[in-house]
């Protein structure tokens, strides 16, 4: 059977970008400078996801090559009857904690059947940016009133450890949509280790993990035919442009995706086509392109079971159950204390 994501209304995606505060400009700044100083170059994938990028994304998670949203869509779809068993805490009130919840469109289909059930809990987004908790509370709010939500604009250790200091209640902790394969090895085991140090014995913690599969269908998933995921690649120099002062010419750039089987890491890929030479007027400064010359803005890891075995073990965290669609192409993984 194959689920479908519900649609989204047609975007623009000739949004003008806007800058949250004065502080993000800066950090945005200096990891551009760290970023083009490096050798390979490299730019982050977290910005990604201003106000066009995130349009840009949701019509690549329509698109027919991008698998992964619909195959975690599916799991919920199905499986939201054992989540709510594996999650009930005795009938005890807990927290439904998700990092980066973005618009919700998954996580809604659980929260809907939680308050069917008339399950005792709150639910906590947690995104350093306020507008997309604002947009998301505000579709909770006619969508799903009964709901109680408790929206946090921090980093997620900090609203892990502020949540544990206003409460004992149990906490469930999602991180959905392969987000942890945008980390390195090291960055993925660190990342699991901070949220083990901060979890309690009765807390949960359910991680979406992109499993390997057939190499074309990961790499077509990065490559679309209309060019919409190279339009988000290339997005993050309009970006650097708009909000940095940058002069890079777009027509001067392609994008570039990979996949090794080997490793399972998908890598994306800005490369000039040509020599060139792009000043950027908040850094005061001017970097060099050689021909063909790649700057690599993300890395999105494909586990195995063996994998996702030995990075739960080495942070101390050891699996409850695992989730996975029909194909087997997604897994989300409950994890406890070990």
């Amino acid at each position: 059977m194959s689920y479908n994501l519900p649609q989204f209304p047609q975007l623009s995606i000739n949004m003008p970008t806007t800058v949250a505060n004065q502080t993000n400009l800066q950090a945005f700044a200096a990891d551009v400078r760290a970023g083009l100083e490096q050798h390979p170059k490299r730019l982050s994938s977290r910005y990604f996801y201003n106000v066009k990028g995130d349009e840009i994304f949701q019509l690549i998670m329509q698109l027919p090559e991008y698998y992964p949203t619909r195959c975690e869509y599916e799991i919920f779809s199905t499986q939201k009857q054992q989540m709510l068993e594996l999650f009930r805490n005795g009938g005890k009130p807990f927290q439904l904690i998700e990092f980066g919840a973005g618009d919700g469109t998954k996580t809604k289909v659980l929260l809907k059947h939680l308050v069917e059930q008339q399950v005792a809990f709150t639910y906590v987004p947690i995104d350093i940016s306020s507008h997309v908790l604002e947009q998301l509370s505000d579709s909770l709010s006619l969508e799903i009133p009964e709901c109680k939500v408790k929206p946090l604009a921090y980093e997620y250790f900090d609203a892990l450890e502020r949540l544990s200091a206003d409460s004992n209640e149990r906490k469930v902790i999602l991180f959905l949509g392969s987000n942890i394969g945008n980390f390195t090895g090291e960055r993925a085991h660190m990342f699991l280790q901070g949220l083990a140090d901060r979890m309690n014995s009765n807390d949960l913690l359910m991680v979406g993990m992109d499993l390997k599969k057939d190499p074309l269908t990961i790499l077509n998933a990065y490559n679309d035919k209309q060019g919409i995921t190279r339009e988000f690649n290339l997005n993050l120099l309009d970006r650097i442009n708009e909000e940095l002062g940058a002069n890079f010419n777009r027509q001067n750039f392609t994008h570039y995706p990979t996949y090794d089987p080997l490793t399972g890491e998908t890598k994306s890929f800005i490369v000039s086509t040509k020599k060139q030479q792009v000043t950027i007027d908040a850094l005061g400064q001017t970097f060099s392109f050689d021909a063909w010359e790649a700057i690599q803005t993300e890395l999105s890891q494909k586990y195995d079971l063996s994998m996702i075995e030995g990075l739960a073990h080495e942070a101390g965290l050891q699996i409850k159950t695992l989730l996975y669609d029909c194909k087997h192409w997604f897994v989300d993984v409950v994890l406890e204390k070990a």
